[in-house]
C-alpha cells in the first residue's frame, strides 16, 4: 500500500497534512466553479452579469495582493491561510444560504465575490511561499504536481458532483458543500505543526521576518519588484501568463457556459468538456511529475500555447464530445505550463521574498483577468460569441510563442548553476548602497536567467 503513496507525501509529513486539506477545498471549489456561473443565470442573470461577478471575486487583487506578499514574508504564512479559509468559508455560506432561500440578487453576489477575492489576494501569495518551507528543492517539482494532479482530479470530480448537487438542491446546495471544504483545510492548518525547530512563517525559519518588517511595506515591496525585473524570465513569463487570463480564460468562465446554455444543451454539456479537460490536466501532471525537463520556461511556453486554444476549439462548432477530446489536450498544456512556472520560481527565488515575487505573478496576471470577464459578455453580444473566441485565439497564442524568442526562457535550467549561493536581498534606497537582508549572495540574474 506505501508503494503507492508517493515518496514526497510518505517522507514530508507536514506537506502530507497539507495536502490533504487542500485537495478537499479544491474539490469544493472546482464545485463552484461550475456553480457559480448557472446561479448568476438562475436568478435571470445575462451573460454580462456572469462576467460581472466572475470579475468582481477577481478585482481585490489589484488592490490586495501585494499587500498579501509583503504580509505573507513577514508573518507565519499558514496563520494567513487560516484566515484566508474562514473568511471564505463564511462567504461561501452565506451566498449558499441566499439562494437557498431565494434572496440571492446579483449586485448581493458580487459583492460576496468580492470579499472571497479579498481572502485569496492574501492566500495565494501565502501558498506559493509556504510550499518549500515544507518540501526540499529537489522535491518542489514533485509536490507541485502532486499539488496540480489534486486541482486537476477536483475538475473531473468537482463538476461530477456539482451536477448532481445542482440537480437535487440547485446552485446553493453546490456552494454550501465549498464553504464546508474551507472549514475542513481551515481545520488542517489549524494543526500545522512548526518546521525546522521553528514555526512555519515568512522570511525564512531564524528571523528573517524581523528585518523584512524593519524595512517598512514600500522597501519590502521594492525588493519582490527588483527581483522581478532583475529577471527576464520572470517578468516575460508574468506578461504571457497575464495575456492567457485574460485573453482565453473569459473564453472558459463566461462565453462557455453561454454557449453551452444556448446550444449544448445546458450545463449537462458543459460538464462533460470541463470534466474532459480535467482528464487531460491529469495526464498533464503526471507528465509534470515524472518528466525533468532540463530547460522548464521552454517547455511551458510551448505548453502554454497548446492551452491557449481553448476559446478556438469552444466556439469551434464540432460536436460536444469533438470539443471535450481537445479540451482534454488543452488540459495537458495548461498542468505542465503552471507546474512548471510555479517550480522555476520556487527553486530559482529566494525563498524571504518568494511570497513578494508571488504576489507580482498574481497581480500581473490574475488580477488583470476581470478585464477580460467584463469584456467577455459585451463583445460576444456587439460580435457574436464565436467572432469573439476566435479573436481570443488569435493574440493568445502568438503571445505564448513568442516566449520562445526570449533566450532567458529557453535557457532557463531546472535548478541553479552548481555554487551559486540563492538567499540575498538587496534594498538599494536612492543615492545609498545596496543593504543585504540575508546571508549569502544573490546569484546574478544573468547566471540565473541565462540572460
Amino acid at each position: 500500500m506505501g508503494a503507492l503513496i508517493p515518496e514526497v507525501l510518505r517522507a514530508e509529513r507536514q506537506f502530507a497534512r497539507l495536502f490533504v486539506g487542500q485537495s478537499l477545498s479544491v474539490l469544493g471549489d472546482r464545485v463552484s466553479f461550475v456553480a457559480l456561473p448557472f446561479a448568476v443565470l438562475a436568478i435571470g442573470g445575462s451573460a454580462a452579469d456572469v462576467g460581472l461577478v466572475t470579475a468582481a471575486g477577481l478585482l481585490p487583487l489589484l488592490v490586495f495582493t501585494l499587500a498579501g506578499g509583503v504580509w505573507a514574508d513577514r508573518m507565519p504564512r499558514q496563520r494567513i491561510m487560516l484566515a484566508s479559509d474562514l473568511v471564505r468559508c463564511a462567504v461561501q455560506a452565506t451566498a449558499a444560504v441566499l439562494l437557498l432561500t431565494g434572496s440571492a440578487r446579483v449586485g448581493t453576489l458580487a459583492l460576496l465575490m468580492a470579499l472571497f477575492g479579498v481572502a485569496d489576494a492574501f492566500f495565494l501569495p501565502a501558498s506559493t511561499g509556504l510550499l518549500p518551507l515544507l518540501v526540499p528543492a529537489d522535491r518542489l517539482r514533485e509536490a507541485n504536481a502532486l499539488r496540480g494532479f489534486v486541482q486537476s482530479t477536483g475538475l473531473v470530480v468537482g463538476p461530477a458532483l456539482a451536477g448532481v448537487l445542482i440537480a437535487a438542491a440547485g446552485p446553493g446546495g453546490a456552494l454550501a458543500v465549498d464553504a464546508a471544504s474551507f472549514a475542513v483545510s481551515a481545520a488542517v492548518l489549524a494543526r500545522l505543526g512548526p518546521v525546522g525547530g521553528a514555526e512555519v512563517g515568512g522570511g525564512g525559519v531564524g528571523g528573517g521576518a524581523e528585518r523584512a518588517e524593519r524595512l517598512g511595506f514600500l522597501a519590502e515591496l521594492r525588493v519582490g519588484w527588483q527581483q522581478v525585473r532583475s529577471r527576464t524570465w520572470v517578468w516575460s513569463g508574468m506578461l504571457a501568463i497575464a495575456v492567457y487570463h485574460v485573453v482565453v480564460l473569459p473564453s472558459v468562465f463566461v462565453l462557455g457556459p453561454v454557449l453551452a446554455k444556448r446550444e449544448w444543451g445546458g450545463a449537462g454539456a458543459w460538464t462533460v468538456v470541463v470534466i474532459a479537460f480535467g482528464l487531460g490536466s491529469i495526464v498533464g501532471d503526471v507528465c509534470a511529475y515524472r518528466l525533468k525537463p532540463a530547460r522548464p520556461m521552454a517547455v511551458a511556453a510551448v505548453a502554454m500555447a497548446v492551452a491557449s486554444c481553448q476559446a478556438l476549439i469552444i466556439g469551434s462548432g464540432a460536436p460536444v464530445w469533438a470539443i471535450a477530446a481537445l479540451e482534454a489536450v488543452t488540459g495537458v498544456g495548461v498542468s505542465l505550463t503552471f507546474v512548471l512556472w510555479e517550480t522555476s520560481l520556487q527553486v530559482h527565488i529566494p525563498e524571504q521574498v518568494l511570497s513578494r515575487v508571488s504576489s507580482y505573478d498574481h497581480l500581473i496576471a490574475v488580477a488583470l483577468m476581470p478585464l477580460g470577464l467584463v469584456l467577455a459578455g459585451p463583445l460576444s453580444e456587439s460580435l457574436g460569441v464565436r467572432p469573439a473566441l476566435f479573436g481570443m485565439t488569435a493574440l493568445a497564442v502568438p503571445a505564448a510563442l513568442a516566449l520562445l524568442a526570449v533566450p532567458a526562457v529557453r535557457r532557463l535550467p531546472a535548478n541553479p548553476p552548481t555554487g551559486a549561493e540563492a538567499g540575498t536581498v538587496a534594498v538599494v534606497e536612492p543615492g545609498e548602497a545596496s543593504k543585504e537582508v540575508s546571508g549569502g549572495r544573490e546569484p546574478a540574474p544573468e547566471a540565473v536567467a541565462g540572460t
